[in-house]
């Protein structure tokens, strides 16, 4: 009877129970080199800049610089630093057989300082910010952050602006009112206790010692703007600075079994993709691999899915394997097969309530497939075809990878989406296949690292397929 069991019932137990000292090294080396990617790629910029270093030393070259592509070629196209396409030409006739595309994003939720974001207000100067993507407000108080990015001048000059990883560096923070004095804080709905006007950044408190200026704090700061990046406060207006925690990615648990970090939805993805393909030399099959941005607020802009860009770039290869005519790149995406990389809820016993523990992705149980997103009725959802679903079923299993299928959360709680329908509304076969995480979209995500490697062995065995 119990073999019976075993055989009839699927196999829910953690993934760490049947693992060799060998396979727990190779998860603790991989997880380990992720962690020390993360703490150099807080932002989108700094991902992609670690991402061109990663593919230049595997061979990748920039599409802008061939002019004919063959079968083995490994090649890229950065969009404005922010986003990223790689791929290495199949064997295969990419007219009949289509691409096999991962795809994940590199932008996570964050802070970004308004144009205007320098004030003073009762001895005190500020940075003002616009919050972007879904946070709860109020875990952004009393933590340590950082600055990331970039100030344009006019003349073209760039400045990147890093401030808050180094020990030497001061850091910043948000203040909160003291529980003595927070009696109508806290009887306000939680959503509520921290406006977003109220997410100010406090940088600084010492005036300048010039008696005519009428802002002296605010005067002292931009002196020591100008005297180390020579910028003045009107060249705010050209800039892109991200407020980011300034924890470092560290191993959790007394038995290190887990990932604590910002930005693992969807750094995470992103990177074990990024890795995967990296170890790749020949394919059967084109394999593309995407690093998108702005999926936190839609994948609009020119730098996100909904743009023409990834179109561009895909038409760039047919370009330069001679073969493009017109309708192809919709006959391409059409007969696509793609990942959608994104991490999956992961099931937290302390808020049991918002989970159906059936369809629930657990951590430490392997790769969660989520067939579908959306909101209640399947609001959003692109819906994989219960055919692909086999398909990619048939890869995992006979790859020995441990995976589940999942949904995000009780039918009526809430819901979500991915670049997963962006794909499928061109044609292709998609599925969201990520890795769960637990305080999703929080300063600090959890994820197992056994999560993470079998991640890998998924995205590697679908573009060897």
């Amino acid at each position: 009877m119990k073999e019976e069991s075993k055989k009839l019932f699927i196999n829910k137990e953690t993934g760490w129970k049947n693992i060799t000292p060998e396979q727990k090294q190779e998860i603790f080396k991989l997880s380990e080199e992720y962690m020390q990617f993360l703490n150099k790629a807080k932002t989108e910029r700094e991902f992609i800049k670690e991402a061109k270093k990663l593919a230049d030393k595997n061979g990748y070259t920039d599409i802008i610089n061939k002019k004919e592509l063959k079968p083995g070629d490994k090649i890229y196209f950065i969009n404005r630093e922010k986003s990223m396409y790689l791929a290495i030409i199949g064997e295969q006739n990419i007219e009949e057989n289509g691409l096999h595309i991962i795809g994940s994003h590199v932008d996570s939720p964050r802070l970004d300082l308004k144009p205007n974001p320098l004030c003073e207000e009762g001895g005190f100067a500020y940075f003002k910010t616009h919050y972007y993507g879904g946070i709860k407000k109020y875990q952004w108080t009393t933590i340590p952050l950082s600055l990331h990015g970039v100030i344009v001048k006019t003349n073209g000059e760039k400045i990147e602006i890093n401030i808050g990883e180094s020990e030497k560096d001061p850091i910043f923070t948000i203040t909160d009112l003291l529980p003595h004095l927070a009696q109508e804080q806290m009887e306000k709905k939680l959503k509520d206790g921290i406006g977003g006007e109220d997410l100010k950044i406090l940088i600084g408190s010492i005036p300048s010692d010039d008696e005519k200026a009428s802002e002296k704090i605010k005067q002292n700061i931009l002196s020591l703007l100008n005297e180390k990046y020579g910028i003045t406060e009107i060249d705010f207006n050209s800039s892109e600075i991200e407020v980011v925690p300034a924890f470092k990615a560290r191993t959790l648990g007394l038995d290190q079994s887990m990932v604590a970090a910002y930005g693992q939805d969807d750094k995470i993805c992103s990177y074990i993709s990024l890795a995967a393909m990296m170890q790749l030399q020949k394919v059967k099959n084109t394999a593309v691999c995407i690093l998108s941005d702005k999926e936190e607020i839609g994948s609009m802009g020119n730098t996100g899915m909904e743009s023409h860009m990834f179109d561009f770039f895909i038409s760039e290869i047919l370009n330069k394997l001679g073969i493009n005519k017109p309708n192809l790149l919709d006959r391409i995406f059409c007969l696509s097969k793609m990942l959608s990389s994104d991490v999956d809820a992961g099931y937290d016993p302390i808020y049991e309530s918002v989970s159906d523990t059936l369809n629930a992705g657990y951590l430490g149980k392997g790769i969660a497939l989520n067939k579908y997103t959306g909101a209640r009725g399947k609001s959003g959802a692109s819906d994989a075809n219960a055919e692909y679903v086999a398909w990619i079923r048939n890869i995992l299993e006979k790859n020995n990878i441990k995976y589940q299928v999942t949904e995000l959360g009780k039918v009526d709680i809430g819901g979500g989406g991915t670049i997963a329908y962006i794909l499928a509304n061109k044609g292709a076969d998609v599925i969201d296949c990520g890795v769960p995480v637990l305080s999703m979209h929080a300063p600090y995500e959890v994820t197992s690292k056994y999560d993470i490697y079998e991640a890998y062995k998924t995205y590697e065995a679908f573009w060897k397929e």
